[in-house]
């Protein structure tokens, strides 16, 4: 079984990079099924690294349809510590470009058929998320972006909606209004679950559009939409591979200890079932 502490969610495109050496694949089972497809290990940046493509090959799986948990338990149980994820998303600034880069700093949730946590069926847990990015991952990929020279927007916040319908314009001002600096549909759940994994969780943010807010503007379309996307594909796989060639070995981050004071239920409440079911996640912490 492969030891892999570094993961990309993405495109299929981003793993056909320059200094990637794949060296296998897996497609385990999963207490929640199986992942979206196969995960793809190689070397990248003298790095172990693995690649899952979010919505299988060939753009198969619907936002709603991606099975984020069977995805993020897999990388978990392959050893992964830190996952760097690649969305495509709409901006709702003016100076946030289509074609430009951002590394956004928080998450407003407006998704409603995703099912968002590990726990549940007699198993309780409240991970802290206040600040749902990595801040140690995000510095290597922000600081990456900054001594390439390209077009990075540090911070904003990324509304995640439910799809796969583009926004109304009724809806797109309203989230401008809320202070949503892009939107998408795939952050969430990664990153809440990502968090109850205590893995690091951070992502790049490709500008596709300015969403439909700018009534002067014709509907973008998905064909634009995906045009703009591979021309960002090439400066995204630049940034991961400068990233993971400087990531430290440890990390100083929180991300490590989410679960540490989360879990609510007591241990003697906890069935032998969800123990042996969940005890990827709780058996450093229920005894």
């Amino acid at each position: 079984m492969f030891q892999v502490k570094i993961a990309v969610i993405g495109g299929s495109g981003l793993y056909n990079m320059k200094g990637f050496t794949p060296s296998g694949e897996v497609y385990p089972d999963t207490p929640f099924g199986k992942p979206s497809d196969n995960i793809t290990i190689g070397r990248l940046g003298g790095q172990e690294v693995a690649f899952l493509p979010r919505h299988g090959r060939g753009h198969r799986l619907l936002p709603t349809e991606i099975p984020v948990r069977a995805n993020i338990w897999a990388l978990k149980a392959l050893g992964v510590e830190r996952i760097i994820a690649v969305n495509s998303v709409g901006s709702f600034r003016d100076e946030i470009k289509p074609g430009e880069l951002l590394i956004p700093d928080q998450l407003i949730d407006r998704t409603r058929q995703r099912t968002s946590t590990f726990f549940g069926d007699g198993v309780v847990a409240h991970v802290p998320f206040g600040d749902p990015f990595c801040p140690e991952l995000s510095g290597a990929i922000r600081a990456a972006g900054r001594d390439m020279g390209v077009a990075l927007h540090e911070g904003g916040a990324y509304l995640v909606m439910e799809g796969p319908a583009f926004s109304t314009r009724a809806e797109s001002r309203l989230y401008r209004s809320w202070g949503a600096d892009v939107i998408g549909m795939t952050a969430l759940p990664e990153a809440k679950l990502a968090r109850e994994a205590e893995i690091c969780y951070s992502l790049i943010a490709c500008v596709t559009d300015y969403d439909s807010w700018r009534e002067e503007k014709e509907p973008i379309t998905f064909n634009v939409i995906l045009d703009i996307m591979k021309r960002n594909i090439e400066t995204a796989q630049q940034i991961i591979q400068r990233a993971v060639a400087g990531l430290p070995e440890a990390r100083a981050c929180a991300c490590p200890r989410a679960l540490e004071t989360a879990i609510a239920t007591s241990p003697a409440a906890i069935t032998a079932e969800q123990r042996q079911k969940l005890g990827l996640l709780i058996d450093k912490y229920v005894h």
